[in-house]
């Protein structure tokens, strides 16, 4: 008789960088996304979350991160990766040695304030529930 398959849904865990200042947060996106999200990514097998969270900030936006102060983790549905498919998304704030810009997989970096994310086409449930913690209305 054939395995019988899991019927929890897949989880992706990843890590992000909340960098907020006068109430606009740092948002990026990736050619291939049509939201914007937290610079960040998902954690690679060996990897502790601030391990994780070091490298991405480096490729994503070739700064380096200075610290990393564990803020909150988001449990929530991921955002362009399939029916049923969840993040647990582990935000930490930190400083950066320098200027950030888009690199790797990187199209776009952005500040934006709540409303400005809200009134995008496409958002990310964790983002608007960082918002709803970081700015609430």
């Amino acid at each position: 008789m054939p395995e019988a398959k899991s019927s929890a849904p897949d989880l992706i865990r990843a890590v992000g960088l909340v960098r907020f200042v006068d109430r606009k947060l740092l948002l990026v996106r990736a050619g291939y996304q049509d939201a914007f999200y937290l610079p960040g990514g998902k954690i690679d097998p060996g990897e502790t979350e601030v391990q994780a969270l070091h490298r991405e900030i480096r490729e994503e936006l070739g700064v380096e991160l200075s610290g990393a102060d564990f803020y909150r983790r988001y449990v929530t549905d991921a955002v362009g990766q399939g029916e049923g498919v969840q993040v647990s998304l582990s935000c930490y704030s930190g400083g950066l040695d320098g200027e950030p810009e888009p690199a790797a997989e990187i199209a776009e970096l952005a500040w934006m304030t709540r409303e400005e994310y809200l009134a995008r086409p496409v958002t990310a449930p964790a983002i608007v529930a960082l918002y709803a913690d970081l700015d609430p209305a």
